[in-house]
């Protein structure tokens, strides 16, 4: 068991005849971003098209797309994507796929294509979208899929089995074994059984809480909490999630009216979400419960709960505007501020300024760490090894988690029995090919970040996130001069500029002369010089002093315009 040095391995042969291809172009070593496609016979299936959300080294991007690159010049081989639930992290990046070909037909369940469907309305798109439900059996192209109700924390939630000639694969999608789902929808270990008899020649198994000893708390235990909190809330409860979590929503509308309380849903996500979970009979709305966020306002703070969207510190959601007073509704004392969720990796400083900034405010801030108002939708490792010692699969492939997620997976696959050579653990852009019972990598294709910046995709590179980076850390320092190439003189400048720099303008006074200098030099043993190559002499001298006298590297940006 060894990870897939990507560097080291060779592009992948051609496909051979009754082989079957995987590769990840997303979901493995990050929590987001999933995205799997299958390949047999010369044609694709894609499971999964979502989005990651990017980190605070990452400035401006709003979401990372799977890289559809090795996808490009054979999307009309592609027989349909199968969505196996309605979270971000897994449809988020359809409609980018699909401006590439809007007629990839969607497989999914009924809350799942509606979430899509919604998503797509947006972006202008009419999908061709087929709904499938558990037990059910679609034949696409050379690929039999067969469907498996899995819980989660987003409701219809579905496992796919693939049967193929070269042999089957079970991809979980998310899951856990919850065994007092609010909705009493099980994993349904019998179905698992079946085909672990019939035979698993690998499995793609989520790997987010492998690391997690035991089993995952019932989402049944949220409920007592958040009645005890309501219980005891004197003003305002403000209550926020993701939006797709319609079992968390379900909780709070059913705990508000216990209490007397009417929920408005904050964010527009939220209101879209909840509309369609509504409409569909996802989500049981107490008669009167719900009102319009504009009518809310009409009503004594201990009558209300607002339901909204940020729990992750996203900067333009409702509760961080909250948090720092941009949003229309203000937070202040004897409020309570629930956040029931937990904490995608990466997001931790984002949440914990939120945090701070509601309890500057006065409010009372109710997290995971400080009571009961979130389970993971999961699987730990005491559900994992159930899976395993249920399918007894001939080769696993853990997915969906950092590295640490991964090796644990790797480490229970090994200790049910799985032989460390039947254990991959891939990258991103890996090639997996199956053939004969054995699945083993193959090669690597490019799978890079693809960042979405307001309407550029693709387009921001990791040298511009570096740009931005020392922008926001370093500041930056303009350098203006204006020269005469044909006498070899300075005409004016050179003229400093620094923003984002602490020390006041007079500490540049030092560095122009020798700027001067330099110029002037350059000018004198090469008349011939472009502009280009004597901004290098400038950022060259002023990057050098800058390092040295203010023990910072800001961007510098020389100008040296022609008399």
């Amino acid at each position: 068991m060894t990870f897939d040095a990507a560097s080291g391995l060779r592009t992948p042969v051609p496909l051979a005849p009754g082989t079957l291809r995987i590769v990840p172009l997303g979901g493995i070593g990050e929590i987001g971003r999933n995205m799997t496609v299958f390949e047999i016979d010369r044609k694709l299936l894609i499971v999964d098209c979502g989005v990651l959300f990017p980190e605070e080294d990452q400035p401006g991007v709003d979401v990372i797309l799977p890289d559809f690159s090795y996808l490009a010049h054979r999307l009309q081989d592609v027989v349909g994507v199968v969505l196996t639930h309605g979270h971000e992290d897994h449809i988020g990046a359809v409609p980018y796929l699909l401006r590439l070909r809007p007629e990839l037909p969607l497989i999914g369940s009924r809350l799942t294509l509606a979430l899509v469907e919604a998503k797509l309305a947006e972006h202008g798109i009419a999908p061709v979208l087929r709904t499938v439900t558990e037990g059910q059996v679609a034949q696409l192209g050379p690929f039999e899929c067969e469907f498996v109700a899995v819980n989660h924390s987003i409701p219809d939630a579905l496992a796919v089995f693939l049967r193929t000639a070269a042999g089957t694969v079970l991809h979980t999608g998310d899951f856990k074994m919850d065994q007092l789902p609010l909705d009493g929808r099980l994993t349904d270990l019998r179905h698992l059984a079946r085909l672990g008899e019939e035979g698993v020649d690998l499995f793609l198994v989520d790997s987010t809480n492998a690391d997690v000893p035991g089993f995952t708390t019932s989402e049944s235990e949220i409920g007592p909490t958040l009645e005890a909190l309501f219980a005891k809330a004197g003003r305002r409860i403000i209550v926020a999630s993701f939006s797709s979590h319609i079992h968390r929503v379900q909780q709070v509308l059913n705990a508000a009216a216990a209490h007397g309380r009417k929920v408005a849903y904050v964010g527009r996500s939220m209101v879209r979400n909840m509309e369609i979970a509504d409409r569909l009979g996802y989500l049981h709305v107490p008669g009167g419960v719900v009102v319009d966020v504009k009518d809310a306002a009409g009503l004594p703070d201990e009558q209300l709960v607002l339901m909204s969207t940020g729990s992750q510190g996203e900067p333009m959601a409702a509760l961080s505007r909250m948090a720092t007073g941009a949003h229309k509704i203000s937070v202040g004392p004897q409020d309570t501020v629930i956040l029931a969720s937990s904490l995608i990796p990466g997001n931790e400083n984002a949440v914990y300024k939120i945090i701070n900034g509601l309890l500057k405010r006065g409010a009372q801030v109710i997290h995971k760490g400080t009571a009961k108002v979130h389970v993971s939708g999961h699987a730990a490792a005491g559900e994992l090894l159930y899976c395993y010692n249920i399918l007894k699969p001939r080769n696993v492939m853990p997915v969906h988690g950092e590295t640490r997620h991964l090796l644990a997976n790797a480490e229970l696959a090994m200790a049910s029995g799985v032989p460390a050579e039947r254990v991959i653990l891939s990258e991103d852009g890996s090639v997996i090919d199956l053939a004969g019972g054995v699945a083993r990598i193959t090669g690597q294709v490019e799978c890079a970040l693809v960042y979405v910046d307001g309407q550029s995709v693709g387009q921001v590179t990791e040298d511009d996130l570096k740009d931005r980076r020392v922008l926001a850390g370093e500041g930056f320092i303009s350098v203006i001069t204006v020269v005469n190439r044909a006498t070899g003189q300075i005409v004016t400048g050179p003229d400093i500029h620094a923003r984002g720099v602490a020390e006041g303008e007079d500490v540049f006074n030092q560095i122009l002369p020798p700027v001067a200098a330099a110029l002037q030099e350059a000018l004198v043993a090469n008349p011939g010089h472009t502009t280009g190559q004597l901004q290098q002499v400038v950022r060259r001298v002023v990057g050098t002093w800058a390092n040295r006298t203010l023990r910072r590297k800001p961007m510098i940006i020389p100008v040296v315009l022609e008399a």
